[in-house]
């Protein structure tokens, strides 16, 4: 693994994207990891944006176990933890999309209603660059352990987690879902865990990329 960079948002896309354009193959496969909060879905659609037509992105988010099987499992109250996740969904569609020759349709995950959305986002034919994006893509326990040997480039994001709290306090806000009590005990509890055992993943990625942001 390179010296992490410490560099801008944009300046981070542009890296990016640099190192994708010389990833040679019919379709390649491009991760970028992180905890919780760090800035990936941001990061990856703007990576897509740069390169145009020929990239597609791919969300782990839409491989959210469904709310009615956390609550049959009683695991709502871990939402967002690797073992709330179909992971071995999440593998077998990236094989599958790694090899594809038709258009094919994915599920995304939607904060307004804390659940799956089947067919959010399609990943076209002539796509040469898939984008995956997700908190668990370089974690070495099974089923992610299936990720990393899919993915030709793997970037690793990290943030200041101070800033990463502040954040997410703000998203389990945006629509006005949960309590602030029950929001700030699922940071805490949830989403700050997550931060810390993702951020031990960071030694499988490509390059490690430390975010200089105030935002």
């Amino acid at each position: 693994m390179d010296p992490v960079l410490s560099l801008t948002p944009a300046a981070a896309v542009e890296h990016i994207v640099s190192l994708v354009r010389a990833l040679p193959g019919r379709r390649v496969t491009v991760g970028i990891a992180g905890g919780p909060g760090v800035g990936k879905s941001t990061m990856a659609t703007e990576v897509v944006a740069a390169l145009g037509s020929e990239a597609a992105y791919v969300p782990m988010d839409g491989f959210h176990m469904r709310h009615a099987k956390l609550e049959a499992l009683g695991t709502v109250a871990d939402k967002g933890a690797p073992h709330t996740f179909e992971g071995q969904a999440f593998a077998e569609f990236l094989e599958r999309l790694k090899t594809a020759t038709e258009d094919v349709a994915g599920p995304g995950y939607s904060r307004a209603i804390e659940d799956v959305v089947e067919n959010q986002f399609v990943v076209p034919a002539a796509a040469r660059v898939l984008v995956a994006e997700g908190n668990y893509l370089l974690l070495a326990t099974a089923p992610w352990w299936r990720l990393r040997p899919l993915l030709d480039l793997a970037v690793f994001i990290t943030l200041d987690r101070e800033t990463v709290r502040a954040r997410l306090l703000r998203r389990h806000a945006e629509h006005g879902l949960f309590s602030e009590e029950r929001n700030r005990a699922h940071v805490e509890r949830v989403d700050l865990s997550n931060y810390d055992l993702v951020s031990r993943s960071a030694g499988r990625a490509d390059i490690v990329i430390a975010l200089d942001s105030e935002h």
